[in-house]
Parts: structure tokens; sequence; C-alpha cells
């Protein structure tokens, strides 16, 4: 796998730039008192395969503008994919229609200009691949045969799927903010399922990353995804009792998620948050730090300025379990009556410090519990914290992997759950924006039998 230097997009920068200057002197011929506008295109690739035959072969190029007008503090949107003259013009007539009937709102408008980026270091996020279907379609077979060949109770397949997109776009505002981006993504996938008698069970395993040079390779990722679809043979149940939870990397991932989700501008301005007025206040385990990084290198969360053109800041978002700060846009900041933190559009690279060892030694601290592989179900209450969902994983006895388990349902409330982590791996996964080892919790409660 390599990555190519030419560009499969349509548009330069340039190009970009000048469709956004474009826009704003529309809106100001208009009438509007300030205005912003993104314009962007994107570009991708998807093949899967299915017991080695050709699933679907798709295509996508999608360019899109979308323009928000204020009228004081009235504001309108409207979007357009159509780059012309006049479908512009009349883009920015609906956003000032729409302006029109709107009601003032005192939290509205534009970034604050002092707080917006002005300087703009490569990331090293854009890497395109020259990936002709063709091989495309090879990648994707030997991943999915490399599952298959795991073992012969491995009777069938959902598919292994390889996907490539490039994308870029330009930010612009009328305080005189323009900046543009370029981003890649490419990702290699496989499911599986496997039969033991009348029992089946499916699995996965994917690899995602920026360049296509620091994708795992095809075969390695049908391995992993053979390996752990056999691994849950022979499930079984357990007793429902309070036990000691060992979240791997993947679900302490979506811990971290429930956690972004309780400190974001949106649920803290209505209310909608067990972490309400929690600046300052302990909210995890004292061995606990949380790091935002928006600026690291080839980063899935990673860049310099924020929806609304705001200066991206690295920071401590968590220090030995106390929390920093909140993750504010412009609107939310003004509705707090706050700064916003550059976080219009979420949260940025999160890196939580690890605490203890690899895998094998998290099993050990956990001794005797329940590994957690898989969560299924919705059944989080983000005002009050209480946590019940479905889950899947395995049952460890003196850190050694027993049995495959499903059917049981933990439950807990977040507020506690955070505060009785006692340990966190260095097993951190780097495929997502959010990179956690696995996470050990004191005890939660387990519904099985």
């Amino acid at each position: 796998m390599s990555p190519a230097k030419k560009s499969t997009l349509s548009f330069s920068q340039t190009e970009l730039t000048d469709l956004v200057q474009q826009v704003l002197g529309y809106a100001q011929k208009g009438g509007a008192t300030s205005c912003d506008v993104d314009v962007s295109e994107g570009v991708g690739q998807n093949v899967s395969v299915r017991l080695g035959e050709v699933e679907t072969i798709e295509y996508n190029r999608d360019k899109g503008v979308g323009v928000t007008v204020y009228i004081g503090q009235c504001k309108g949107h409207a979007s357009s994919s159509d780059f012309s003259p006049a479908a512009l013009e009349q883009t920015v007539a609906a956003a000032l229609a729409i302006a029109r009937y709107t009601a003032a709102d005192s939290a509205a408008g534009l970034a604050d200009p002092d707080r917006l980026a002005t300087l703009f270091p490569d990331l090293d996020l854009y890497h395109p691949w020259d990936l002709p279907v063709e091989q495309a379609i090879e990648l994707a077979q030997r991943c999915e045969s490399a599952a298959r060949d795991v073992d012969a109770r491995i009777s069938n397949s959902e598919g292994a799927t390889v996907s490539s997109h490039v994308g870029q776009s330009v930010y612009g505002n009328s305080n005189g903010f323009i900046g543009p981006s370029q981003t890649s993504r490419h990702s290699i996938s496989c499911t599986v399922i496997a039969q033991e008698g009348d029992a089946m069970q499916r699995d996965y395993w994917y690899s995602s990353a920026r360049a296509p040079t620091d994708l795992d390779a095809a075969d390695a990722v049908g391995l992993k995804a053979g390996q752990r679809t056999l691994a849950r043979l022979g499930t079984r149940r357990l007793k429902t009792g309070d036990y000691r939870v060992l979240f791997d990397p993947s679900q302490a991932a979506g811990l971290m998620g429930h956690f972004i989700s309780a400190v974001s501008g949106s649920a803290l301005y209505r209310k909608a948050s067990f972490l309400v007025d929690s600046i300052g206040k302990p909210v995890f385990a004292p061995l606990v730090n949380i790091v935002e990084d928006p600026f690291l290198l080839r980063g899935m969360a990673s860049s310099v300025f924020d929806g609304e053109g705001v200066a991206c800041v690295r920071r401590d978002l968590v220090k030995d379990g106390v929390l920093g700060g909140y993750l504010l846009g412009s609107y939310s900041a003004r509705k707090l009556g706050l700064a916003s933190t550059g976080n219009a559009g979420g949260c940025h690279n999160l890196l939580v410090s690890p605490t203890a060892g690899d895998f094998q030694d998290m099993l050990q601290r956990l001794d005797t519990g329940f590994l957690v592989t898989e969560l299924l179900g919705q059944g989080v209450n983000g005002i009050t914290g209480d946590y019940s969902r479905g889950a899947a994983g395995f049952w460890v006895e003196k850190g050694v992997i027993v049995h495959p388990v499903e059917e049981v349902t933990i439950a807990g409330n977040l507020k506690d759950m955070f505060h009785h982590i006692v340990a966190i791996g260095s097993d951190i996964e780097v495929r997502g924006s959010k990179r956690v080892g696995s996470v050990l919790i004191e005890r939660m409660m387990v519904a099985g039998e």
C-alpha cells in the first residue's frame, strides 16, 4: 500500500476560497450584518466482497456550500450543492429570508474576532490513496480469506470492505477569517460468522487511518476478525451479581464518549447533563488524566481551528480526576456566560493517560470478573448518569479468560463508574479520536441468570 501524491479533488483551495469570498459579498450586498460560509467537496471509493465475490463497488463525489447570515442577532441558514453564481445568490437570498422571520437570539452571532486562529501548522492529515479498484478488491478478498482461514467453524461471512475518502473545505466569515483544510480517511474492515452445532456467533475487526501506510495489513485485520469471532463460541450467561468489570479499549472509548457528551455545551446550557456546574470538581478517580490535543499529527480529530474559525488549544480536560473545563462553541459559551473553547463541531483528539500495563496486565488486575467487549442498546440517561446496557464479553478468573458471555446487562451510574476506575491500560487503540486503553471499574451490577 502506498499513498499517491495526485489529488482526485475537482477544485483547488484557491477556487474554494474564491467561492467563499463570493458568497460573503452576496450576503453583505443583501443586507446581512455578518455572515459565515463553508464550502467543501469530497471524493470516495468503497469496495466490498463477500465469500470471495465482489458485492459492491461504490464511488461518491459530493460538494456543498453552507451559508449562515445574521441580521443583527436574527439568524438564517441555507445550503446548496450548486456552485454557479446564480445558485449561490439564491442560497444567500434564502438564508436572508429565513433570518428576517427569525426571532432575535442574544447568544447568536459569529465567534469573537480575537478568538480566531491566526496560525495554520500542517497536521499531516491529507494522504490520498491511489487505489485502483482491482487492488481494492484484492485487498478485501485477502482480508476476508484470512478471517475464514482461521478455523473451519467460521462458516459464513458478512464480508470485507476497503474504503478510501479525501475531502477539503474552506471556512470563512465576515470578520476576515479564511481557513482551509484537507483531510483523508481510509479503512479496511471484516465481519465473519462462526458456527458450532446450532450456535452461531459473529464479530468483526477494522483498521482506520489518515494515511494508507498507517493501516494494518489486510491479512492482519482478517485474522483478528476471525480470532475474535471464534473466541465467542460456547457462550454462557452469568449469575446476577456485583462484579469487577473491565471494558476493552473499544468499549472504553464509548465510556469516554459519554463523558464528552456530558461536558458539551449544548447539554450543559439545557441542564441536560449529569456534570452541570462541575468545573474544578472531581468527576473521575484521582488517577484519571485526560488531555484534549487538536494538534496530534495524523489524528482522526485533529484541527487547527473549530467550525467557527476559533483557534483550537491543547489542554488538560481532566487533571488528577478534576474537570478542567467544558467543550464549548460560541453559542453555548454565551448561553453559559463563558468563552468558547474552540469546540464548535465537537471534541478533538482525547488522550487518556494509562496507569497500568498492557491487556494481559489488565486481566491480572481484573483477577476475577467480567471483560466487556461489546455493548448493546442505548440505555444511558445523560441527565442523571444512569447506565444500563446489554453486554457481551468474557468471564475471567484469576486473570485468565474462562469462557465467553452474552445476554447479560451491566448497570450503574456514570458518576459512580468514573469515580471507581481503578486502572487504565496501555493497550491503547489509535484508530479513532479517543485514545484510551482498557478501563477497569471496581464494581458494577451484572444481571444475568
